[in-house]
């Protein structure tokens, strides 16, 4: 059978998934992106329709990028019932997404084996447990907080079940990325190899239960690694940072990259530059370090931030 694709614009993107998933027989096979989607593919008979939101939201060109790198966004509802909150006004870009995603409902989630086309992504485990299942990984676990996984490019996974109020960050590179349904692979996979690699990079799990915490290259702070630097050849640094006293994270550090991520663990943490008016952030507050100036990072004592340089 020849195949075909059509685009049809849309008014409501949930409910012509529904219609065409539910009504129509069509099965659901990419949308994009997960925490606010504005389009879908369907398939059917060798038939692939993609439905668009007519109103559908176009992130600033990179120079665009908002100054004021500490304000989030509101909660909204995504993909398969999780809430997200945007932590990075603009996107920088469109170069990376950082959400806060939480499952406020105990019990089985209504996910999907899915993988993502990506160059990055990761997940830190902020409360609650979360189960989770990946391809050629072994069993299904449970992410409890301090946790996180490195979610290499195309790795299939799924989110199985969860505690209530549930809370975790993801960051995924580039902002906008495609989930593609996985109708084929079951999970958990009957083979298991831990060392596979995943368009270049290996998959993760730093269990905070069983790390060590040990000095940094900042006086007064110890950190916990996560190993993701390792298993992507360098791509990314992702460490927890915790100030034993009043610290400081100079300007130009050692770590610094394109990217200077920081998520507030607890504690609260003050970023300023020169004359500039310093800017505080609290716990579950996130910011990004501009790269391009001397910026310095002050902890509290007893403060803990994530640390993602990419």
């Amino acid at each position: 059978m020849r195949s075909r694709s059509i685009e049809l614009s849309c008014e409501n993107l949930d409910e012509s998934i529904d219609q065409y998933t539910n009504e129509l027989g069509y099965q659901l096979d990419m949308i994009v992106p997960a925490d606010s989607p504005t389009a879908a593919v369907v398939s059917k008979d060798g038939e692939a329709v993609r439905l668009v939101l007519s109103s559908s939201f176009s992130w600033p060109k990179a120079e665009e990028e908002p100054t004021e790198v500490g304000t989030q966004n509101e909660w909204i509802t995504g993909r398969a019932g999780m809430e997200y909150r945007d932590l990075i006004p603009g996107r920088l870009g469109g170069r990376m997404i950082a959400s806060h995603i939480r499952l406020t409902k105990g019990g089985e989630v209504p996910d999907y084996v899915h993988y993502h086309k990506v160059k990055f992504q990761m997940i830190y485990c902020l409360a609650g447990s979360i189960r989770v299942v990946y391809e050629d990984q072994g069993d299904p676990f449970w992410l409890n907080p301090g946790d996180c996984v490195l979610q290499p490019p195309e790795i299939r996974h799924r989110v199985l079940e969860c505690t209530a109020e549930s809370e975790v960050v993801e960051i995924g590179m580039p902002a906008i990325h495609e989930t593609w349904v996985e109708h084929e692979i079951r999970l958990p996979t009957n083979e298991l190899k831990p060392d596979r690699v995943f368009n270049g990079q290996r998959f993760v799990r730093h269990i905070a239960a069983e790390a060590a915490w040990t000095p940094s290259e900042f006086d007064g702070i110890e950190m916990r690694d996560s190993g993701i630097s390792a298993e992507t050849n360098d791509r990314a640094d992702v460490r927890v940072l915790r100030s034993r006293t009043d610290a400081v994270l100079p300007a130009k550090s050692a770590k610094k990259r394109e990217i200077d991520f920081y998520f507030v663990l607890t504690g609260s943490v003050r970023m300023g530059s020169g004359n500039d008016e310093i800017q505080e952030f609290t716990k579950t507050d996130a910011f990004v370090v501009p790269t391009n100036e001397d910026f310095t990072v002050m902890m509290s004592e007893g403060s803990e931030i994530l640390a993602v340089c990419t």
